[in-house]
C-alpha cells in the first residue's frame, strides 16, 4: 500500500471527511439565535426601565403644587371675606356716628319744648316761645342741609310741588301756587318731600 492510500484509509477510519472537519471549525462559534429574550444593557432599555419611577415623581410634584394652590386660594378667600366684613362694619359705624351727630343738633330744640311746656306764662308769651323754638328747629335742619321748598306765589313746578287742587281764579296768573297745604323739603339737591299745594287755573 502506498502512502496516499494510507492517508485515505486513516481519514475514513476517523469517520469524518475533511469537509466535515472544516465545518466543525466554522460552527464552533455559533451566532446568537433570533428572538433571544435575554435583557440587553443598552441605554435605551435602561431609560425605559427607569421611566415609570420618573413619571411617578412628576405626578407627586404636581399633586404637591396643586395642594399648595388650593391652600393659597382658601387663604385668599378667607382674607377677602374678612376684609369685606370689616368694610361693612366700618360703613355701618360711620353711618351710626353721622346719624348721632345729626340728632345731637335737635337736642336743644327738645330742651326748649320742655321748658315751654313747664312755664306758667300767658298765651302771648307761650306763642312767642313756640316761635323761637320753631326758628331754632329750622336752624338745626338747615345745619344738616335740609331746606324748605318755597311754594306759595311760585309757578307750579312738578319736580317740587304736588297739586292737590286746581282753583279757578283770575286774581293770579295761570298755574301759580295759591296756597301751601304742606311744606316740602329738600336735602341739599335731593327732594325729601314735595310741597302739597293748590294751583290757580284761569277760566
Amino acid at each position: 500500500m502506498n502512502r496516499s492510500n494510507a492517508n485515505e484509509v486513516m481519514g475514513k477510519s476517523n469517520g469524518k471527511s475533511e469537509a466535515e472537519t472544516a465545518g466543525l471549525d466554522v460552527d464552533h462559534e455559533l451566532p446568537p439565535a433570533d428572538g433571544d429574550d435575554r435583557p440587553s444593557s443598552s441605554p435605551e432599555n435602561l431609560s425605559s426601565a427607569a421611566q415609570p419611577s420618573g413619571v411617578e415623581a412628576e405626578l407627586q410634584k404636581l399633586k404637591a403644587e396643586r395642594d399648595q394652590l388650593y391652600d393659597r386660594l382658601a387663604r385668599a378667600q378667607a382674607e377677602f371675606d374678612n376684609a369685606r366684613r370689616r368694610a361693612s362694619k366700618e360703613q355701618q359705624d360711620y353711618r351710626d356716628y353721622a346719624t348721632m351727630d345729626a340728632l345731637k343738633s335737635f337736642l336743644p330744640v327738645i330742651d326748649s319744648f320742655e321748658r315751654a311746656l313747664q312755664s306758667k306764662s300767658d298765651g302771648s308769651d307761650f306763642r312767642g316761645g313756640i316761635e323761637l323754638i320753631y326758628k331754632q328747629l329750622q336752624d338745626a335742619l338747615a345745619k344738616q342741609g335740609v331746606v324748605a321748598i318755597v311754594a306759595k306765589g311760585q309757578p307750579f313746578d312738578p319736580r317740587f310741588h304736588e297739586a292737590i287742587e286746581m282753583v279757578e281764579t283770575t286774581e293770579v296768573p295761570d298755574h301759580v301756587v295759591l296756597e301751601e297745604l304742606q311744606r316740602g323739603y329738600k336735602y341739599k339737591d335731593r327732594l325729601m318731600r314735595p310741597a302739597m299745594v293748590k294751583v290757580a287755573k284761569n277760566p
